[in-house]
């Protein structure tokens, strides 16, 4: 019998972590992970594609999915990211709809109305270009420079509300890092809608969190400006406060590279809380990463670069932690031998979409036989 802790659950505090199921796709795979606290798998999606980049589970129980399309010229040219298709399976994991654009790349949201926003890439007008700063020189891209566009689709694929990032974010106002490629500008990796409908995002390139109005397309707030460094994942908590991780990458007057996961009121644009570790370098992931605020105030992090997973109190002690066994190579990206993850989300037993669901230790069997020797 399997041990009941498998190795690549590091630490689990039972009385102080936040007890539930974890979900999780490992970057260079094709495959969508559901464990418990332990890290014994419950469940799992087989896709036909790999992740660009993640799953999320659904309230009605189905998984919605972005995957990389054969063919992904993006994935070539700007690294990853690049997707093709979202597609939605039941828990057996059989398809039930499906959208295709090979523009999309790294985030999406499922609106209550059924409809979906998606994150897209869109070419910068070339006589746009030229003025705007920052950059390494001479790194444009062989089809020019690439922006954002926000889409909202409906149920059979139909286009009903569009933003282009080219039409609203004045060029002199927001120069790309200095240390980045030209080929993209902005570089938006995240789509969270708010209840009013206006989105939420985090631009990599600029370093910067907007929120853009839903009626005018105007930006209605941003913040970060010599703050923030490349920083992803943004989401609204209940108490009105924005959670976001900040990469740390090119950090503005710092010799040493580190991430933090920071509380941003929207109020005053104070920080009101942050987590960092006591050897700042120790927690450090350039690319990808999020965190999730859980229903007990803790908070579960996502260290994209070690496929680390780990819950901390508000006080930063760690009481849940994890490393994804799953190692893969990945070419088409430039990613190597890996075990990255996008993000890792954390969903309550009482969570709606696990409703007449059976979540089977014992039809992972092998699985968790294997990965409690590691």
């Amino acid at each position: 019998m399997y041990k009941s802790e498998p190795r690549s659950t590091l630490r689990y505090s039972l009385a102080r972590a936040y007890n539930g199921y974890t979900l999780f796709t490992p970057i260079s795979s094709n495959i969508v992970w559901l464990m418990d606290m332990t890290g014994h798998f419950v469940h799992r999606w087989e896709t036909p594609y790999e992740p660009a980049l993640h799953g999320v589970l659904l309230p009605n129980g189905r998984l919605l999915y972005a995957g990389r399309m054969e063919g992904q010229t993006y994935a070539r040219e700007i690294g990853i990211g690049a997707g093709g298709v979202l597609a939605e399976y039941d828990w057996e994991g059989n398809e039930l709809w499906r959208y295709e654009d090979m523009s999309m790349h790294h985030d999406f949201w499922r609106l209550e109305n059924g409809n979906t926003m998606v994150l897209r890439w869109i070419d910068v007008p070339h006589d746009m270009v030229k003025h705007i700063p920052g950059g390494v020189p001479d790194t444009d891209g062989k089809g020019g420079m690439v922006a954002d566009s926000f889409r909202e689709i409906d149920r059979d694929g139909q286009v009903v509300w569009e933003w282009h990032a080219h039409h609203h974010l004045r060029p002199e106002l927001f120069a790309i890092c200095p240390m980045c490629s030209r080929h993209e500008w902005t570089h938006m990796n995240s789509c969270f809608v708010l209840h009013d409908g206006d989105i939420m995002t985090t631009s990599f390139n600029l370093s910067r969190l907007f929120i853009i109005s839903r009626k005018t397309g105007a930006i209605r707030w941003e913040w970060g400006e010599g703050q923030l460094a490349h920083p992803h994942n943004p989401t609204l908590l209940d108490n009105g406060n924005i959670l976001l991780f900040d990469n740390g990458m090119h950090r503005r007057l710092s010799a040493v590279a580190f991430s933090r996961v920071l509380e941003i009121s929207p109020t005053t644009g104070e920080i009101v809380w942050e987590y960092t570790d006591r050897c700042p370098s120790s927690f450090f992931s350039c690319i990808m990463s999020g965190a999730q605020r859980l229903p007990n105030g803790n908070t579960l992090i996502c260290e994209s670069i070690k496929g680390r997973f780990f819950e901390i109190t508000g006080d930063g002690e760690i009481v849940w932690e994890y490393v994804n066994p799953f190692f893969n190579y990945d070419s088409l990206a430039g990613l190597g031998y890996n075990n990255m993850v996008f993000r890792a989300y954390r969903y309550g037993p009482d969570y709606p979409g696990f409703n007449g669901r059976v979540l089977n230790v014992e039809k992972f069997d092998f699985w968790n036989r294997i990965y409690s020797q590691m």
